[in-house]
């Protein structure tokens, strides 16, 4: 069986983040967006088909030909024409059984079990509280898909479209039948109604568990914290000597699960309260405090007496010494001067805000900092107020207080 990854998107609502990358490969845990999802259907997946596009290459030379002895094929969709349409880009590839899934959303791998358990074709759902901001699912009798509807007012059951499918080679027939929608796409939820149709049997493959679509700059800390929350569930990442690595300091104090990679290194006064992931040729400290769901990535330089809580620093980035960071994601490169404070609470208690397209949005965090895009630096005596982003390559002057978007 195939899996087929949709990762063609321009991801801008996770701007300024996908400035310099394209979504999938964001990181979350210590993989990338794509390679999680590739992580959860390698069970039953023999090989992989990447549908790309916006910096398809930086994908090309981040994963290569395979993932994990998993042949993995590209194709390129060159203009954003809709999810049917991003589907029949693999058709030159795949000539079995395929799963369809999206390369920006994490699940868990009982989902492409269940998908490739129902057989194909088959199409994954989950129960919602409020299903009206999906397509909802109405089944018959025997349990098989009946009908799709968009956005309901009023929804006939609490049954959500993961947008994870089954496939057989002949659903590209349909695809080349499916009209354009009124926003000017080939939907593959059309391509269904032309199935069923067609007297044809979709099976509803339920699933219960993650789902978290990675859209929004504050789903990438969510996603994050769902990653390093399964530490302590299997990596040793509890203290033990396994899960230790890197390079521990005499005076260094780790607490709950902590992840010290190969080639890191904790100096003397470092706290850590897991659940926390040290990667690879990162430097803490000296007197550095660690806590939270914490990523320091591969590379970063985290200096004497910063705290860092709840937050994603990217690859190569530095948060100079006497520094603050508590609910951010910080890009790769970025450089926070010395003295540089993360505000991460407004003082009505309100939720915090983010600027997403041009709208502000309630992100639902009452705790969310600043997201840094890649190569971004401030001066020293920087502050940064909660639910600012700083684009990519975007500069501060010392002691500047950054109230607004600066992108």
């Amino acid at each position: 069986m195939y899996g087929v990854v949709l990762a063609a998107g321009r991801g801008t609502r996770m701007r300024p983040l996908t400035d310099r990358r394209p979504k999938p490969l964001l990181p979350v845990g210590n993989r990338s967006l794509l390679e999680q999802v590739f992580e959860a259907a390698r069970e039953v997946v023999d090989e992989f088909v990447v549908v790309t596009g916006y910096r398809g290459d930086a994908i090309r030379e981040s994963i290569g030909e395979s993932y994990r002895d998993r042949p993995v094929h590209y194709v390129e969709q060159a203009e954003a024409l809709g999810t049917a349409h991003a589907v029949a880009q693999a058709e030159p590839v795949v000539d079995d059984d395929f799963l369809v899934l999206n390369g920006d959303v994490v699940v868990d791998a009982s989902l492409p079990r269940a998908l490739a358990a129902a057989g194909a074709p088959a199409i994954a759902a989950t129960e919602v509280e409020d299903p009206r901001a999906y397509g909802v699912l109405s089944t018959a009798a025997d349990g098989s898909l009946a009908d799709i509807v968009e956005k309901p007012d009023d929804p006939p059951t609490n049954l959500a479209n993961v947008g994870c499918y089954a496939f057989e080679p002949e659903v590209f027939e349909y695809i080349d039948r499916t009209p354009e929608s009124e926003r000017g796409e080939y939907e593959i939820t059309t391509t269904i109604d032309l199935l069923l149709g067609d007297g044809r049997r979709i099976d509803v493959a339920r699933y219960d568990g993650t789902w978290l679509d990675v859209g929004r700059p504050w789903e990438l800390l969510e996603a994050n914290e769902l990653a390093l929350a399964e530490l302590d569930a299997g990596d040793g990442a509890t203290g033990a000597t396994d899960a230790i690595a890197g390079t521990v300091e005499e005076g260094v104090h780790l607490h709950g699960p902590v992840v010290v990679e190969d080639g890191a290194r904790l100096r003397s006064g470092v706290y850590v309260e897991g659940p926390a992931l040290i990667r690879e040729g990162a430097d803490v400290g000296p007197n550095a405090y660690i806590r939270g769901s914490t990523v320091v990535g591969p590379g970063v330089h985290v200096g004497h007496s910063v705290e860092v809580k709840n937050s994603v620093l990217m690859a190569d980035a530095s948060v100079g010494h006497l520094s603050y960071v508590g609910d951010s994601v910080v890009g790769r490169g970025v450089n926070f001067g010395a003295g540089t404070n993360v505000a991460n609470l407004r003082h009505d208690d309100e939720n915090v805000r983010l600027t997403v397209k041009g709208e502000r949005v309630d992100t639902g965090r009452r705790k969310l900092g600043v997201i840094a895009g890649d190569g971004a630096k401030t001066g020293i005596n920087t502050s940064l107020n909660a639910g600012v982003k700083l684009g990519a390559g975007e500069t501060t002057g010392p002691g500047e207080v950054l109230t607004r978007d600066r992108t």
